[in-house]
């Protein structure tokens, strides 16, 4: 797969390697999330075919996503054995056998993606954000939802970027440039932001603006990850997790060093990927966790 398709807004991808007619188990995670829907689809654990479609309608996003995942594979839906949705729009999704929490994805698909060694998930996208301690299987222990003033963060941050006509992960590279910057609220995103183009138009250079709005950004994330407390290792997943300003100023801040990004899977497939290992484990009867008779995974 190629190491560039993860800064797209929209793609879709298959691995050629795999012949999914000799494959004995295929299953899909479907992820709706605010901003974008993801699918992952897998032959005998193994990747096979992603994809990320910008979210509308949450059940038109979920046959966009799945349907964009197929395209190129001559799967037809009928052929996936087992289906589980997460994410924000997951009881929209009418192909799905089983919903599951975006939490319990995330932390499957963190720990299978970066190994056993992982214990805090940070779960940062477009709306949401999210903290989660795990086990070495990827089973969550405790976890802690964004307050109100974390919420929307990944938005606002694609809203400043089109206001400063710069491309989200190009402004996150920007942000690298500086240690000396003016300092900005981080109460809130919409503060922020609007204290940051209060910079702008008092002609500050923008290279310092937008360091100071991702350290701002980093800064209000951080106060929810040191509430439930940093066990190593630590790595981000998400939306935000692309950003490199954003991880650079979230490690420095809470004093860690976070797996980084493997070019081979898209952090924001995280919970995708997750939702389809739990899927696997479905289909193959290795219960992960206790599901309640309308298929919601439990704690």
């Amino acid at each position: 797969m190629k190491a560039d398709y993860w800064e797209m807004t929209e793609y879709s991808l298959v691995n050629e390697q795999l012949d999914w007619t000799r494959a004995k188990v295929i299953v899909a995670g479907i992820d709706i999330g605010a901003v974008n829907s993801k699918a992952v689809i897998l032959l005998d654990r193994h990747p096979y075919a992603i994809s990320q479609v910008r979210t509308r309608e949450p059940k038109e996003s979920a046959f966009r996503a799945i349907n964009a995942a197929l395209a190129k594979t001559h799967l037809k839906l009928q052929d996936i054995h087992c289906i589980v949705a997460t994410g924000r729009g997951r009881g929209q999704v009418p192909f799905a056998h089983k919903t599951i929490s975006e939490t319990a994805c995330s932390a499957a698909g963190a720990v299978h993606i970066w190994g056993p060694t992982v214990r805090t998930v940070l779960d940062a996208g477009g709306q949401s954000c999210k903290v989660i301690h795990c086990t070495e299987k990827g089973r969550v222990t405790a976890f802690l939802w964004n307050d109100k003033c974390a919420e929307g963060i990944g938005r606002s941050m694609e809203v400043f970027a089109d206001l400063v006509k710069k491309d989200v992960t190009e402004m996150g590279r920007i942000a690298l440039e500086l240690d000396q910057f003016p300092k900005i609220s981080d109460f809130c995103p919409v503060y922020t932001r609007s204290e940051a183009l209060d910079l702008i138009r008092a002609k500050v250079p923008l290279n310092q603006v937008i360091a100071a709005y991702h350290y701002a950004m980093a800064n209000r994330i951080s106060v929810l990850v040191a509430r439930l407390g940093v066990k190593k290792d630590f790595v981000s997943v998400g939306g935000l997790a692309k950003n490199p300003g954003i991880v650079y100023w979230l490690d420095k801040i809470l004093k860690v060093s976070s797996s980084p990004s493997k070019p081979e899977w898209d952090p924001m497939l995280t919970a995708a990927l997750g939702a389809a290992l739990f899927a696997d484990a479905v289909y193959r009867g290795a219960q992960l966790y206790v599901f309640s008779k309308s298929g919601t995974v439990m704690p």
